[in-house]
């Protein structure tokens, strides 16, 4: 299983972005898809996830109203759109995968694939 994110960049605050995860080697008909950020010299942390059955999604509080995850099942991909972008959101997102799981973890360490990860920087 292979997990590419894509789609990083440098934006104003305010403005949007959005970063995919496409998922080769593996169909997931259940499970979970995530996104979790990490901020340089800090700890991961979750951002959002959804649910390969059902596109039941989760959200870090900080988030909230400002990104949206959905997925695209024909194509084996995952989406983070981010709106409202601030410089706080600045880190380098990854997308991560926990195959047949029904409840959606919010620590890294139960995710058991990774991509590589796609910087995204917000500029003030």
């Amino acid at each position: 299983v292979q997990l590419q994110a894509s789609g990083g960049g440098l934006v104003q605050a305010g403005g949007s972005l959005r970063v995919s995860c496409v998922v080769s080697g593996r169909t997931f008909t259940s499970g979970v898809m995530a996104w979790f950020r990490q901020a340089p010299g800090k700890e991961d942390n979750f951002v959002a996830a959804i649910t390969w059955s059902g596109g039941r999604t989760s959200y870090e509080d900080s988030v909230k109203g400002r990104f949206t995850i959905s997925r695209e099942d024909a194509k084996n991909t995952v989406y983070l759109q981010m709106d409202g972008l601030k410089p706080e959101d600045t880190a380098v997102y990854y997308c991560a995968a926990r195959p047949s799981s029904r409840v959606i973890p919010v620590y890294s360490q139960y995710y058991g694939y990774w991509g590589q990860g796609t910087l995204v920087t917000v500029s003030s």
